[in-house]
């Protein structure tokens, strides 16, 4: 089969996964052109991977023969962006979120579709070995009738981080702790656990950071299935933890704690798979993590255009998760909350 022909658009930290990745899959793909148009970001690329670079946008929507853009630029851009080349007749994948409001979220999604192009979102999480057993698990009926999922996001950034510009921001990044970091692990819950009905909690700029959008957020939710759970999320936790759902059902118990997983069911089973060695993204560095979650997403993206069907992580699919933090925000939000006077 002819390899798919690749762009690569935005050369800043979220390229380093992907491009790893495609080189692990050059038998399918062909990178033919890597755009940024910061001449410095171009010079750096250049000094790790040997790909054609270009400045511009115009150059990738004029090429017949480019298949597939992978967006990798800020949230803010991605509409814009996404419908050049949707209109183009190039297949999108995306890094997240798919954009700052689920509004443009929804818009750049639609514009896909009357395009007729294929849209996968970059929400690895799913990709991970330990979430994919514990995927196979739940379909298998293993844990049950799931009762209760509870999800902890306890990571660190330093403010460092949020000084550069616009990071951490309503008008780039669209949200913090949830929309940035927690979206990931959210859509990994939201896939195993199902959608969130109700929202209860608080959303906030903690003392810690010095930030225009959430860095702590607090919530009791209850599932469209009837579970009941907690959800907190935050950037504030110094050195930074791994993430983790823990599900109970019927018949057992499940722990996934970064890519560690362990279950233990009530007939005796138990089943764990250790950890990998990777420090998982969750302190000072956002991107100390192996590719090959990466190139997991890469796989099922490729099979998709292959086969015809939607991609693992669909533009439609990736809503759901948008919608959760919108909930999530709005419930933080909220003037009704319970004042108790001390006695």
């Amino acid at each position: 089969m002819t390899p798919r022909r690749v762009a690569l658009i935005g050369l800043g930290m979220a390229v380093t996964p992907h491009a790893h990745s495609l080189i692990e899959l050059g038998d399918k793909v062909e990178v033919v052109s890597a755009v940024s148009p910061s001449a410095r970001r171009r010079q750096a690329f250049a000094q790790r991977f040997a790909f054609a670079l270009d400045d511009s946008l115009e150059a990738v929507v004029r090429n017949p023969s480019i298949d597939i853009a992978a967006v990798l630029t800020p949230p803010n851009t991605h509409l814009e962006i996404a419908t050049r080349l949707a209109r183009a007749g190039k297949h999108i994948l995306l890094e997240k979120p798919v954009e700052i409001s689920s509004a443009r979220a929804a818009e750049l999604v639609r514009e896909c579709r009357e395009a007729g192009v294929t849209l996968g979102v970059v929400l690895q999480h799913r990709f991970k070995p330990a979430a994919e057993r514990l995927a196979a698990i739940i379909a298998d009926g293993g844990l049950g009738q799931i009762v209760n999922c509870s999800t902890s996001i306890r990571l660190w950034r330093p403010q460092a981080y949020y000084d550069e510009p616009g990071r951490g921001s309503l008008a780039r990044d669209g949200g913090g702790a949830l929309l940035t970091q927690g979206i990931h692990t959210l859509d990994l819950m939201l896939s195993l656990a199902g959608p969130v009905a109700e929202v209860r909690g608080y959303a906030m700029t903690s003392a810690v950071h010095r930030m225009e959008t959430e860095d702590l957020v607090a919530a009791a939710v209850r599932f469209a299935s009837g579970a009941v759970g907690v959800i907190e999320a935050t950037t504030a936790a110094y050195p930074g933890e791994p993430e983790r759902i823990q599900l109970i059902g019927t018949k057992g118990t499940a722990h996934l704690a970064g890519t560690a997983l362990t279950v233990a069911t009530h007939d005796g089973g138990r089943e764990q798979l250790a950890a990998d060695a990777s420090a998982g993204g969750t302190g000072a560095d956002p991107m100390a993590f192996p590719h090959h979650y990466h190139l997991g997403v890469w796989r099922d993206f490729l099979a998709a255009l292959d086969e015809r069907r939607e991609p693992r992580v669909s533009g439609s699919e990736a809503l759901k998760v948008h919608r959760l933090i919108d909930q999530l925000l709005a419930a933080g939000a909220s003037e009704h909350k319970l004042n108790v006077t001390p006695t």
